[in-house]
Formats: C-alpha cells, sequence, structure tokens
C-alpha cells in the first residue's frame, strides 16, 4: 500500500488540494466526479506527474480512462507499467 499512499500524497500536493489528507482518500474513491471531484484539467495534470514521479506514461484515453478511476486502478497501472519498463529488452 506504499505506493498508494504515494499516490495520494501526489495528487493532494501537485493538485495542491488543500482540506485533505492521504488517510481521508478512500483507495476506491473515484477521483472524477462525486469522488475527489477532480476535472479534465487536473487529469491532464496527472498524466504529468505521473511521468515525472513514477516514470509511466498514459498514452490515450483508452489507457487513461480505467486507469484515473481510482487509487487503487492508478496504483495497478502503475505496477504493470514499470514492469513492463523493467521487461523490456534493451535494442
Amino acid at each position: 500500500m506504499e505506493l498508494n499512499r504515494k499516490l495520494k500524497e501526489m495528487i493532494i500536493e501537485e493538485l495542491q488540494i488543500e482540506d485533505l489528507t492521504p488517510d481521508e482518500i478512500d483507495d476506491d474513491t473515484p477521483l472524477f466526479g462525486e469522488g475527489l471531484g477532480l476535472d479534465s484539467l487536473d487529469a491532464v495534470e496527472l498524466v504529468v506527474q505521473l511521468q515525472v514521479y513514477f516514470g509511466v506514461e498514459i498514452k490515450n484515453i483508452e489507457e487513461g480512462k480505467p486507469a484515473l478511476q481510482s487509487i487503487n486502478t492508478l496504483a495497478q497501472f502503475v505496477k504493470t507499467k514499470q514492469a513492463e519498463l523493467l521487461n523490456k529488452v534493451p535494442s
């Protein structure tokens, strides 16, 4: 669950969410809409910060939409992408 906490801290810090702590964000709370209330500009910033913090890239909406549902889906996406990067054979 360390990754989940890092993701929560990144979201709070980078999106400047002032009235929330990592402990107050449930791992299954939706990031957008009725959950945390993030919007499309926040999504763009999240995509950038995922690359900065974790070295993973969301390339398109088909990849991003399921990944950006909750902390749990985001953590799974990061783990999968990092594993793919580790298993990539250099050309």
